[in-house]
């Protein structure tokens, strides 16, 4: 019998919006209990400094490691609050780090945080460093999500829904085809990323909630058709990209509400013109991440993909959550010996197992 083993899995994405914590106890194949969730806010100046950092596209690297330390810390804060909120004693905390940069083609992906550190000021072993052995064996390091997508598939879904589709739609998009044993993965484009950035710059909040600035708006046909010819969006996978990897300066010019709903536009398509890179049409497309929670999204991906489009809370997936499970489920497949990352997903010449665990006081 397998062990099992309880892990709290953390995770920020792109936007720095927020670190997401999720418990659950799993021997790294299935989940035996999903635990509490939460989302705790970086510091104001520690999201900012983020941002900044991120939108340098790899260069200016010297506030890197006071970058490293406040993410370290701020991650320190809301793991003790949660642990001590839910009267948890993880075996484990899976700690991702903040990504401010990833070129795969030059073999880089940087997530700042010091595993070691927040292992000791946890006084709990971290797995870290989740990306790096990937990317060593000539994978792209991204993404690290679909062995977890297959689990629920299994689990929650079911085969008769397949082929299937995870779609997670966060800073970026990204996609898990999963038929039978066959696990195909790759980042697709922009999900919320330039859309958020929009409304930010023209002062009318963090992000378009509910979609209800695009959906006052009209697209932009040109300018959209224009986008879409980005040659990223044609090759095939495995393939990831960066938060900066494309732009959305194709809008500049626009007023608010024209330019987010050409954003808006710009994503749903980017999303469907994915469906011809897949072995099959996808019968359902469960969404996870910020973009399900935008109805405007949800209806033109609705429009323009074959399969049924669904929120993957529907399917009892916590969509808010899965990200942040699934770094602790890939911790599970760490302590287990299980590889995490493989040949379809990320390009890797071989399956990999990814982490590195640090211990307290080491």
């Amino acid at each position: 019998m397998s062990d099992h083993y309880s892990i709290l899995g953390t995770i920020s994405g792109t936007s720095a919006d927020g670190i997401d914590l999720a418990w659950i106890e799993t021997d790294g194949r299935t989940v035996a209990r999903f635990g509490p969730t939460e989302t705790a806010s970086y510091r104001p100046e520690t999201k900012r400094r983020v941002l900044e950092a991120a939108a340098r596209k790899g260069t200016g690297r010297d506030d890197w490691p006071e970058i490293a330390a406040a993410v370290t810390r701020d991650h320190a804060e809301a793991i003790l609050g949660f642990l001590a909120t839910h009267g948890l004693a993880p075996d484990a905390v899976v700690f991702h780090g903040q990504t401010v940069w990833h070129d795969p083609a030059k073999g880089e992906t940087v997530q700042l945080g010091d595993p070691q550190s927040l292992a000791t000021d946890l006084n709990v072993p971290v797995i870290g460093d989740v990306r790096l052995a990937d990317m060593v064996a000539g994978g792209q390091g991204a993404p690290l999500v679909p062995v977890y997508h297959q689990a629920l598939a299994k689990t929650l879904v079911g085969e008769d829904k397949e082929p299937l589709c995870f779609l997670n739609i966060g800073g970026v998009s990204n996609l898990t085809y999963i038929e039978g044993d066959k696990l195909l993965a790759f980042d697709i484009g922009p999900g919320n990323a330039f859309l958020d950035d929009w409304v930010r710059k023209h002062g009318a909040g963090d992000y378009d909630a509910g979609g209800a600035i695009a959906a006052k708006g009209t697209v932009d046909e040109g300018r959209l058709q224009a986008a879409l010819t980005h040659p990223f969006l044609a090759e095939p996978g495995p393939k990831s990209l960066d938060r900066y990897s494309f732009s959305g300066e194709f809008v500049e010019g626009l007023g608010l509400e024209d330019g987010a709903a050409t954003l808006l536009a710009f994503t749903a398509a980017a999303i469907a013109s994915a469906e011809k890179l897949l072995p099959r049409v996808p019968r359902l497309w469960l969404v996870c991440g910020g973009g399900r929670h935008n109805p405007v999204l949800m209806k033109a991906l609705a429009k323009l993909l074959a399969g049924d489009v669904v929120s993957a809370d529907d399917y009892r997936i916590d969509g808010d959550a899965l990200e942040a499970q699934a770094m602790a489920f890939l911790g599970a497949r760490l302590k287990a010996g299980l590889p995490t990352t493989f040949p379809g997903t990320t390009g890797v010449s071989k399956p990999v197992v990814g982490g590195k665990l640090f211990t307290p006081g080491t």
